[in-house]
Formats: structure tokens, C-alpha cells, sequence
């Protein structure tokens, strides 16, 4: 087997592992470095719950390689938070209940947050189309719409993305 040596900045800490070259991102960030807030769900870029952010955009991480991340910066659902206060997406899945049995919520929020820093007021259909690669099997999706709504109108009254 192949292996290769990566150093990937994951939530603002550096990370220095030896890996696979085969082993994706998604079980590099669960197994290797038990952040388990990035779930795994169908492993073909369907349902959208392993999106996470590398580089700022973001990614599904079960068709990304962890050698791909090598040099980059990962954030997580782990590391939206700061200082024990909520993202306001965060905080908008919670005041808005945008969010049933949790499952697709941190690849939502990962989603979401890369869509407001593109558009910081997207229009309702514009945050339907940019969470259209991710499945929730139990909202209905109005819920997590005026979740991402409200945390629009955060950042617009100054919170970061």
C-alpha cells in the first residue's frame, strides 16, 4: 500500500499524518482525527452530509482523497464556533428549528456558510438552489430555509461567515 506523509490545517490546528493515498477526507477527519460532527452518509456526493469547507469552499469529503487536503485548510462543523458562542448559522438551525433528527445538519451549515460568503442575501430561491445537493429526510426543508434566512440577517448586522 501506498502511503504518503500530509500536513492539513484542520479548524485552525495543524495536523502532520501519514495516510493511505486511497483513504478519503470524510474517514481522515472521523477515524484519523475524531471529528465525528462530518457524517458520512452515501459515499457517491448525493446527500451532501461529509460537506465540509477546504480552502473556503465547500466540498464533499467522501470523493476527496485526505493527500488532496495536504497543504490546505479544513474547517468543520467542530470549528465554526468560537469561543463557546454559536456561528450564526449555528445558531439559526437552533432558533428557527431548522434541523429534526440532525443527521444532514452540519453538512447544511457547511453548505450554507459557503453560500453566504458568496451572497451574504440570498433570495429564498437562491438558498433552495444552493442546498439542493444536500437531502434532508425530515423537515421539508422550510425549517433549515428560514434557518439560513436568519443567519443571513446576522451577517448582514455584522456577524462573520
Amino acid at each position: 500500500m501506498s502511503t504518503h506523509t500530509i500536513t492539513v490545517t484542520v479548524n485552525g490546528e495543524k495536523y502532520t499524518r501519514e495516510v493511505e493515498a486511497r483513504l478519503l477526507l470524510v474517514h481522515f477527519i472521523r477515524e484519523t482525527l475524531s471529528l465525528t460532527g462530518t457524517h458520512i452518509g452515501c459515499d457517491t456526493t448525493s446527500c451532501g452530509a461529509c460537506t465540509l469547507s477546504l480552502d473556503g469552499e465547500p466540498v464533499k469529503s467522501c470523493t476527496v482523497f485526505a493527500v488532496q487536503a495536504d497543504g490546505r485548510e479544513v474547517r468543520t462543523i467542530e470549528g465554526l464556533a468560537k469561543g463557546g458562542v454559536l456561528h450564526p448559522l449555528q445558531e439559526g438551525f437552533w432558533e428557527k428549528h431548522g434541523l429534526q433528527c440532525g443527521y444532514c445538519t452540519p453538512g447544511m451549515i457547511m453548505t450554507a456558510q459557503g453560500l453566504l460568503r458568496k451572497n451574504r442575501k440570498p433570495t429564498e430561491d437562491q438558498i433552495r438552489h444552493g442546498i439542493s445537493g444536500n437531502l434532508c429526510r425530515c423537515t421539508g426543508y422550510n425549517k433549515i430555509v428560514e434557518a439560513i434566512q436568519y443567519a443571513a440577517e446576522k451577517i448582514e448586522e455584522g456577524a462573520e461567515v
